[in-house]
């Protein structure tokens, strides 16, 4: 067990309902392959006290940062001082860097990560028609990663259409050419499916998507890490389509996020 003392650095993830978070244990690994003294820990906090636990955050002179996931991912940009280009576009943030004068600085990795995921699984995006269920923090950065690593055509389907639209909108300034429109329920007819909405953390959800409409052929994908099989996957595998787990996408950005934070070591950036 790590030996943690009075000089240790600290992070945390910010997540509610927090049970399924799987950050702690992978940063924690890769903390310890860098040799790096600090230690992440999981912090529950409700969409009710996400504000005045940011503003305590900024007061901790150890904390080096959090990881941002369901459902802060959104609000966090407007508690923090400054978010990069590409979270402000995207409209969220996953990892927040705390500065030595307590500043905020946000980042979003979700879209690198998911990408990323998959190419580490052999499946390049480039040429592929992809369905994304979900309009939210995730959904946002994932389909700028989908838009930007060339796939042939995009569908946003959300329970709420308008932000959708507004998702349409904002890929259309990033690439005028992109082929991007809203969908339905119904994933047919597209290469990839992906579930980017937090439905399938909890056994009482309903599922994302029309699961009656996927063929074999297509791959589903999650981005939800707990269960490992979601309800989602479940019925994808026995409609014969081949499935992507959660996990790679939380894999691909450990090392990312790890840099953002500033930590050092021989895969961190200076």
């Amino acid at each position: 067990m790590k030996i943690i003392t009075g000089v240790t650095r600290v992070y945390g993830i910010l997540a509610d309902p927090i049970h399924h978070v799987q950050t702690p244990q992978r940063m924690n690994e890769h903390f310890a392959a860098l040799d790096h003294d600090g230690v992440l820990v999981p912090l529950h906090a409700g969409a009710d006290t996400l504000a005045r636990v940011v503003e305590g955050l900024r007061g901790l002179r150890n904390l080096g940062g959090v990881i941002v996931t369901v459902p802060h991912k959104t609000a966090i940009v407007e508690l923090c001082d400054e978010v990069t280009d590409s979270a402000r576009l995207i409209g969220a943030a996953n990892v927040v860097r705390r500065e030595a004068d307590g500043r905020l600085v946000g980042h979003m990795l979700d879209g690198e990560g998911f990408v990323g995921g998959l190419r580490d699984a052999g499946v390049d995006p480039r040429g592929r028609s992809a369905y994304l269920a979900g309009a939210g923090g995730a959904a946002n950065a994932i389909a700028f990663a989908l838009v930007q690593a060339g796939v042939s055509r995009l569908t946003i389907a959300n329970r709420t259409r308008a932000k959708a639209e507004d998702l349409k909108q904002r890929l259309a300034r990033l690439d005028p050419a992109a082929v991007v429109s809203v969908g339905t329920p119904d994933p047919s007819g597209h290469d990839l499916v992906v579930n980017a909405t937090s439905l399938g953390l909890r056994e009482d959800d309903p599922l994302p998507l029309d699961t009656t409409r996927l063929a074999p052929g297509q791959r589903v994908c999650e981005i939800i890490m707990q269960p490992r099989v979601t309800a989602l996957l479940q019925a994808a595998a026995q409609r014969g389509c081949a499935i992507h787990h959660g996990a790679p996408m939380l894999a691909a950005q450990i090392a990312l996020m790890a840099r953002f934070l500033g930590v050092r070591g021989p895969t961190a950036v200076a």
